[in-house]
Parts: C-alpha cells; structure tokens; sequence
C-alpha cells in the first residue's frame, strides 16, 4: 500500500516537530531561564497540535487514545516500520 506523498510529508514533518521538542525539553531541563528555548518550544508545540489536528482529521487519528470512538482503521496502514520515507511508502 502506497501512502500520497502529501500525507508523508505531514507524517515526517511531525516527527521531527516531535524530535525537537524533545531535545529543548531536554534543553531546558538544564537550562530552564533561556527565553528564546523557551520562545521556540512554545512555538513548536503550538505548531505540533496543529499539524497533528490536520493529520487527525485528513487522515487517521496518530495514537489510540485519539482516537476515542472511532474505528481502528489505522490497521489497514502501512507499520511504520513498513513505510519508506524516502520513496513515498509501499
């Protein structure tokens, strides 16, 4: 199964709001009085819920506790295991 590319990109571009916003945690764990950390992770995470709003409601909820009621159809997907980044998925 082949996942649209526009999908994809959403799908990396999460990731990697995820991934940052891990490391300034991190970050500002040992560093908690830098505003501009500080500035830049409010920022992602507010970017972060919105983009993952949008993944939700164009496609599939991204975690089971999202998605509440709705069908399980995220089985019918690629693991992400399965998916090649690079190429557009299978």
């Amino acid at each position: 199964m082949k996942i649209k590319k526009e999908r994809l990109e959403l799908l990396k571009e999460i990731m990697a709001l995820e991934f940052s916003l891990v490391d300034l945690n991190l970050y500002l764990d040992t560093h908690p009085e830098d505003e501009r950390a500080l500035m830049v992770f409010e920022q992602y995470s507010r970017k972060l819920k919105s983009l993952r709003g949008r993944y939700e409601k164009e496609y599939a909820p991204l975690t089971a506790l999202e998605a509440g009621n709705r069908s399980w159809n995220w089985i019918e997907d690629p693991w992400p295991w399965e998916i090649d980044y690079e190429m557009g998925g299978k």
